[in-house]
């Protein structure tokens, strides 16, 4: 586990950290199919197609600039390390900026997959689907036994 998570004292962490959060996430997002216009979750489900489609775009070239940033300043400290000349001080702080780099990394994929979920939603998609396509993306020895299926009827590639 990541130094940067924990499972609060007194609970008991669930098998899957990422299945249970979707899970919730999903559910919570159905949910929010009867909330009032004050929910903006509900005006994704419930608006103009296009709102929640944008958001996916913007959302993931945010994710793509993010993990840009985020190389340069690996690359810049791999290079300063083998440097002599670059003071120790300079290398600390372009590691403290390359983790900040990090957190921000992982905000902008959490944001992608938030309103992945609301267009998934919005057309009944639901997580077992989502599951089983991408178990037909793996070979039989990378997919988990028992793993859900997509029905050869509605298995597209590409289209």
């Amino acid at each position: 586990m990541s130094d940067k998570i924990i499972v609060p004292a007194g609970e008991t962490a669930p098998e899957s950290q990422i299945g249970a959060t979707l899970e919730a996430l999903a559910s919570t997002i159905a949910a929010r199919r009867d909330a009032g216009e004050e929910s903006y979750t509900h005006r994704l489900l419930a608006g103009e197609a296009d709102e929640p489609l944008k958001k996916v775009m913007e959302e993931a070239g945010e994710v793509a600039l993010a993990a840009k940033d985020l190389e340069q300043l690996l690359g810049g400290v791999e290079a300063h390390r083998k440097n002599p000349h670059v003071p120790d001080s300079r290398v600390e702080n372009m590691v403290r900026r390359a983790d900040a780099a990090a957190d921000h990394l992982r905000y902008e994929a959490a944001d992608v997959v938030y309103h992945l979920l609301v267009v998934l939603e919005r057309y009944h998609i639901d997580l077992d689907e989502l599951a089983a396509e991408l178990n037909a993306r793996m070979t039989d020895s990378e997919r988990p036994e028992g793993a859900v299926r997509i029905v050869d009827e509605h298995l597209n590639r590409g289209k």
